[in-house]
Formats: structure tokens, sequence, C-alpha cells
């Protein structure tokens, strides 16, 4: 009884350690985002995911060829963001705001949210981890 006792142990920590592993690997770092600028995105909410691994915000905004484009923006954790003060009702489909996002280094309309201002003034900023490594440049508004 205590062999199989034994090995349920050892069972059970290899199966923590194969799980721990997995969820390390599937999380994925901040170097996909540009570090030496950032953009504003002024629009429209249409969707905001508290969901994990992170949160999303997803934005129409004009482009410069006055047609309708979409901005994905990243966000942190969930967890992170609920330590923040932040919450599932902090910003709503409707909502019109303005973000100012490191974008990603690929070029595709995407980014990581590093503040945004909603309409009545108020402004929320995610607790993005070591976000002094990111670049704050003169509002550039995204066309």
């Amino acid at each position: 009884m205590h062999r199989r006792s034994r090995i349920g142990q050892v069972a059970a920590v290899a199966l923590f350690v194969v799980a721990a592993v997995g969820a390390l690997g599937a999380h994925h770092s901040f170097a996909v985002f540009d570090h030496s600028q950032t953009v504003t995105v002024t629009g429209t909410v249409t969707k905001y995911q508290w969901t994990n691994p992170h949160g999303f915000i997803e934005m129409d905004y004009r482009g410069a060829d006055g047609k309708t484009k979409q901005y994905t923006i990243e966000l942190t954790s969930i967890n992170m963001l609920s330590r923040a003060g932040w919450t599932s009702r902090s910003v709503k489909a409707g909502d019109m705001a303005k973000a100012i996002v490191a974008p990603l280094l690929s070029g595709e309309p995407g980014g990581l949210l590093l503040e945004i201002t909603l309409a009545d003034g108020k402004v929320l900023t995610p607790p993005v981890p070591a976000i002094g490594s990111f670049t704050r440049t003169p509002e550039k508004e995204l066309k």
C-alpha cells in the first residue's frame, strides 16, 4: 500500500510539471510588440473580452481613406487587471475611447494597451509588466 501511495504522489507531481510547462509554453512574451514607439487609436469599442489568458478590446476607427477599420488591442491577464481595479464592466461595446498602444512588430492592426481614455475623461492604465520598457512617443493618430 505504501508503494502505491508513493507512485500516486510521483504521478501527481509529474502531471503538475507537465501542465505547468504546457502553460508556460502557451504564453507569449511582450516581444511581439514594438517597444520603441506608440500609436493612438481613437474610435468606438466594438468588443471588450474579459477572458483568459488575456483580455482584448476591439476598436473601430476611421482610416485615412475614410473607411472604418478594426484594431485589436491586447490587455494583460484579467487576474492582473482585477488587482489593478479593472472589472468586466470597465469598458463597454459602444464606448468612444482613445487608446495608446505599443503596435505589433508585424505591422498587423493590433497592439498592447498602455492606456485608454474613455469619453467621460476616465483614464485606465493596465498593469503591464515592465511598462517602462515601452517608449511613449508623441501622439500619432492611427490612419
